[in-house]
């Protein structure tokens, strides 16, 4: 072992794992030449998840950063020649059908994202996998892709940092643990350990269970919580004896019972002769909070091998015997079968990136087996180049609000995680139960009134639609479609849609308290936001003014979506619910980088929000404004701000409109909130729910959504948002910019898909929720533009107003043409639809004459 180095360019803790080992290769990778990884154990590790991982991947999954994640790692791990490609079964049970429609949507999935899963039959089931009964399937899903890495990823792990050791670009240090992080400034120097200090730029936390204790020590937490995973075995099985195979037969699913099994190949490979059965508790999951780790010393097999008592999985054991016979054959070998602790995550996926609080400090957690070496190169490229090919708002940190850092919230939205982990699926509007009412409007009781159907976004409880309005059914009863299907019609109101028709004729208020806001004062605040934003920012005309625009990103790729109020002394950045944390931290960042003068400060829970739109908008705002004759249209222009006055309330009045018709954003004071909404609901005028703006009018409208419409890997051009004019302040993303700006064409373009027929095989009229491929019917494959960038619909809702499923998706050069007939795929059955729009293309008031009336 080399000397301990007193410095580094990079520090990996918790190097022996194969998140860490992927990290540093990474790096190494591109072009880091001064890394030390430390470890509490052995490298690899000895006591980490990896240390006991089935080691097995599956690519399907229903969404895209996920199956990106599996298959790059796929890809590395055979690279490598560590991996056994032999393929994997997902199995629906007789009589299962919720979960054979799962199956469906899976493989569907796996056409949008790029695997190569199928559906099979009970009898292509039992000629790969002899092991089960055929009579207790009624079918599935095949991914040849599906595999083990082998020997074991513990092994691949070794193998990655003697690699590494042996550029000369890597020094690691097992039995290592890192005792205090050393913050000066606000930044990350070094960290403590008791070899010594190691002075360092950047340090990288990949200390998987541990992960939240490192954090702690800069008074950060991690969103995140090892759960017990019942692993067992079953032997001895020879059926592989000889074959000096790791695995012999496909892996198996049997996700209906929360469960899977392999192989473990030939007796004399590392784990070999026996079956594994491992099993995910559904009723119970056993939550373990770090600081409750027990120490190497301590624990009989380790700290992350927790004892399992057959007990605890009989009852769903006794369930796969009925489906593989030979587990109850075998016999049960206790001394192998454990509970292993592996990550499940409070926010739905890892905790990657920088942290909040403390500039060069880098988190790399809750991160499985599978998806290992593609987080390595994620965070590579974050660190290198400020940016990843791959959008990765899902997975950043920054995204995180403080509430959702606090131990109550993450120990209820992890057991309801651990719980879900393979069974049951998950629905796309699936709400919370735990971490409710954390933040609410200051009019939430009168919602509660209105009998409020509520869904959570950022906290913020959010109407998706009100009871109260449920005679608007009748009213619009020919033109509201019964959600026949109930998985279409899960967590969706139908009253959302007749509420939609109402404000289209009169007027309605629409609770928009979700709104992330901060401002940004000082004496550069000007020159921040102009080198920031694609739109002109500066000039003393756009004081008093609502600018909306976008930040772009070094490569000229949307990374934010938002409204700028320009006033005197400051701007106020208006941004949405999901994005806003994201783009606060990125400013502050950005400010300290290049040296701005600025002070940056989240004032979202100091303001609430009222949306009022629809053709009366103005006409009952008048009723209630202290200066009617304010709100005419010679004196308050579209897009102006203008401070007015509502029940003796000071509002600052947007005019603006995210559906489509006349009206305002009107913003106030929190506890302002209350008055103005009394006084414009004491008018007769309906409460209308977030879903018609957010989905049903938006898509009508054909607005683009951040984190779903618009992403990193488009340009403001494809996405059809860029400017007539280019501005001549120099602002982030420029010239790449302009270069796209040149192009005789772009690559793909953001278009809007109507479903032309949307009756399924069953006679059922279906409403899609999700992702959907889109197809060439001409050859039945998933459109690829020249960039290799697959068309999905990024947003799809059904619009009230024009009758019709409505879907955005990017669709390659060739195939953006209005009129052109293409097919989407949804729970695997295939329906017609047609390109409506080309760019931005609103179906509903194409001219946008009323939001300008």
């Amino acid at each position: 072992m080399s000397a301990f180095p007193d410095k580094a360019q990079i520090v990996i803790v918790g190097l022996g794992g194969i998140v860490g080992a992927s990290v540093a290769h990474h790096l190494i990778e591109r072009g880091w030449t001064d890394i030390v990884g430390i470890d509490k154990s052995g490298i690899p590790t000895d006591i980490g998840s990896t240390a006991h991982a089935s080691d097995f991947c599956y690519s399907t999954s229903h969404d895209f950063l996920s199956t990106w994640t599996s298959l790059y790692s796929i890809d590395f791990f055979d690279r490598m020649g560590n991996y056994e490609r032999c393929g994997g079964f997902e199995v629906a049970r007789t009589g299962d059908d919720t979960w054979m429609e799962e199956i469906r949507r899976k493989v569907s999935s796996g056409k949008a994202f790029g695997t190569r899963a199928h559906l099979v039959t009970p009898s292509e089931i039992k000629e790969k996998f002899p092991l089960i009964e055929e009579d207790q399937v009624q079918g599935g899903l095949y991914d040849p892709d599906a595999g083990l890495v082998v020997p074991r990823s513990q092994a691949v792990a070794g193998k990655l940092v003697d690699e590494g050791e042996k550029t000369g670009a890597l020094k690691a240090f097992a039995n290592t643990p890192a005792k205090s992080l050393i913050v000066d400034g606000g930044r990350i120097t070094g960290v403590v350990t008791h070899r010594g200090t190691i002075l360092a730029d950047h340090v990288i936390v990949c200390a998987g269970l541990w992960g939240r204790l490192i954090a702690n020590m800069v008074g950060e937490d991690l969103p995140v919580m090892p759960v017990d995973h019942p692993l067992t075995f079953f032997g001895p099985f020879t059926e592989f004896a000889g074959t000096g195979k790791d695995i012999g037969y496909p892996l198996m699913r049997d996700q209906g019972n929360s469960a899977y099994m392999r192989d473990t190949g030939d007796p004399k490979t590392t784990e070999g002769g026996q079956i594994e059965w491992g099993y995910y508790e559904t009723d119970n999951p056993r939550l373990c909070h770090p600081r409750d780790l027990l120490e190497k010393e301590e624990a009989r097999l380790s700290p992350s091998q927790r004892d399992l008592e057959l007990e605890q999985v009989m009852e769903p054991l006794e369930r796969a015997m009925e489906l593989t016979p030979i587990l109850g054959e075998l016999g049960y070998n206790e001394t192998w079968s454990f509970n292993g602790l592996l990550q499940v995550s409070a926010a739905g996926g890892p905790s990657c990136g920088e942290s909040q609080k403390v500039r060069g400090l880098w988190y790399c957690v809750a991160i499985w087996v599978k998806d290992a070496p593609a987080y390595g190169k994620l965070l590579a490229d974050w660190i290198t180049d400020g940016r990843t090919e791959i959008d990765h708002a899902a997975i950043d940190y920054s995204r995180f609000y403080a509430y959702q850092m606090e131990e109550a919230f993450i120990e209820g939205r992890c057991y309801e995680a651990a719980q879900k982990i393979y069974f049951p699926a998950i629905h796309p509007r699936e709400p919370y139960a735990s971490g409710r009412g954390v933040k609410r409007s200051p009019f939430h009781e009168r919602e509660v009134e209105l009998g409020g159907h509520f869904m959570e976004l950022g906290g913020w409880e959010r109407a998706h639609g009100y009871a109260a309005n449920a005679h608007l059914l009748e009213k619009y009863a020919d033109r509201i479609p019964v959600r026949e299907n109930e998985w279409d019609a899960r967590h969706f109101w139908p009253v959302s849609n007749a509420e939609h028709l109402a404000l289209s004729e009169d007027c309605g208020v629409i609770n928009l308290s979700h709104f992330y806001m901060f401002d940004v004062a000082g004496p550069d605040h000007v020159a921040l936001l102009e080198w920031l934003c694609a739109a002109k920012i500066g000039g003393d005309g756009n004081i008093g003014k609502g600018i909306y625009t976008h930040f772009l990103d070094d490569e000229g790729m949307v990374r934010a979506d938002l409204t700028v109020f320009r006033m005197a002394d400051r701007c106020r950045i208006v941004d949405g619910a999901d994005a806003g944390p994201r783009d606060f931290h990125y400013v502050k960042r950005v400010a300290e980088d290049r040296g701005f003068d600025v002070t940056v400060t989240d004032v979202s829970e100091q303001f609430t929000t009222i949306g009022i739109w629809g053709p009366n908008a103005r006409e009952n705002l008048k009723k209630v404004a202290a200066d009617p004759a304010g709100l005419d249209p010679e004196n308050f222009p579209f897009a102006a701000i203008r401070r007015i006055e509502i029940a003796g309330k000071a509002v600052t009045a947007l005019r603006l409109s995210y559906v489509g018709e006349q009206g305002w954003e009107l913003h106030m004071a929190y506890e302002d909130g209350l008055a103005v909404w009394d006084a414009l609901r004491g008018l007769g005028i309906t409460a209308v729910g977030v879903e018609t703006y957010a989905n049903s009018r938006r898509l009508e409208k054909s607005l683009r959504l951040q984190n779903a419409d618009l992403l990193t890997q488009y340009n403001l051009y494809e996405a059809d948002l860029a400017r007539p004019k280019v501005k001549e302040a120099d602002f982030r993303g420029k010239e790449k910019h302009l270069e796209y700006r040149a192009r005789d064409r772009q690559p793909a373009m953001l278009c809007t898909l109507v479903m032309t027929d949307n009756t399924d095989a069953d006679g059922v009229a279906r409403y899609p929720v999700g992702t959907l491929p889109v197809i060439d019917p001409a050859t039945g494959e998933t459109l690829v533009d020249a960039l290799g960038r697959r068309s999905y619909t990024t947003s799809i809702a059904y619009g009230p107003t024009v009758g019709k499923n409505i879907a955005l998706a990017y669709l390659p050069a060739d195939f953006a043409h209005v009129g052109r007939e293409l097919t989407v795929e949804y729970f695997s059955e295939t329906f017609p639809v047609e390109v409506a729009g080309v760019g931005y293309a609103p179906l509903y008031d194409p001219q946008n004459l009323k939001p300008r009336s």
